[in-house]
């Protein structure tokens, strides 16, 4: 069954899958170790939209891992997800529900844009209330905190309860061996269209047919198509609009998609994460 996962998505196996618990009373079959850093941020913001990568034991495949001795671990904070979790009666390793690489799904129409025809139903839980993935951290034994991917638990909100963490440098990212933890290549969340990324919308040469993502107060009569997140500026907003933005922008008749920079704080910090991932070549 993990096989038709990386088989619907066409994943390659060297990026490893989240599993995923319906709560934390599971976590000693699944996992060698829960050192205190990993305990103390569980017990502090799980459920929620953050996963660990921890030790796994025997149980868990070589395939859901990429071959690691790690898994990435996570009890989401949907009530229907935890539902289906505790009725299945076994963790549940997934990925987010789309092509591999593509733009992230967020309702149920975006999963069947990519996978309709590959998999075999949909469980309807409405849209994502947070919008971006779950930020990835793994917690070794000893040893600093490592942020692995920035997500929906903004990173501030880990060290005021743990203090600093190691923050990876995207550009020393290698993307030929098994991956520590999900969405960490560098080309990643990519739709159709090619995005730029503009330090001033004023750099754009011709508007005409570019769709712009947008953030706060913009001109909207300069573009073609306009996707305004949040016209408040709020991050929160969106981290919730985001990838359902880019995925109207992808199957609308523009030539190419463009945008600033977030603010690099709070929620800013993971959508900065995707548009340079989704803009890399």
């Amino acid at each position: 069954m993990i096989a038709k996962i990386f088989e619907a998505k066409e994943r390659p196996h060297f990026d490893p899958l989240i599993v995923h618990l319906a709560d934390q009373d599971q976590l000693e079959r699944f996992v060698t170790d829960v050192p205190n850093s990993a305990r103390t941020l569980m017990d502090r913001f799980c459920p929620g939209p953050v996963t660990f990568v921890l030790p796994k034991r025997d149980v868990i495949p070589d395939l859901v891992t990429s071959g690691l001795s790690s898994v990435a671990i996570r009890i989401p904070a949907h009530e229907q997800a935890r539902e289906f979790i505790q009725a299945a009666g076994v963790p549940i390793a997934a990925p987010s529900a789309n092509r591999f690489g593509c733009v992230s799904p967020t309702t149920s129409q975006h999963v069947l844009k990519g996978l309709n025809g590959r998999i075999d139903a949909v469980l309807e839980g409405g849209s994502c209330e947070v919008g971006v993935e779950s930020t990835v951290i793994a917690c070794p034994k000893n040893g600093q905190p490592t942020l692995l991917r920035p997500g929906g638990l903004p990173v501030e909100d880990i060290e005021a309860v743990i203090g600093p963490v190691v923050r990876l440098n995207p550009e020393t990212q290698d993307d030929e061996s098994p991956q520590a933890g999900p969405g960490m290549l560098t080309r990643h969340y990519a739709p159709s269209k090619p995005i730029q990324i503009l330090d001033d919308f004023g750099e754009l040469v011709d508007s005409s047919r570019a769709g712009v993502l947008a953030f706060g107060e913009i001109d909207e009569s300069e573009f073609a198509v306009v996707e305004n997140l949040s016209p408040d500026s709020s991050l929160v907003e969106s981290a919730a609009n985001f990838f359902a933005g880019l995925h109207r922008l992808e199957t609308s008749d523009i030539d190419m998609i463009v945008t600033k920079w977030f603010p690099d704080e709070g929620l800013g910090v993971a959508l900065n994460d995707r548009l340079r991932r989704a803009a890399a070549k």
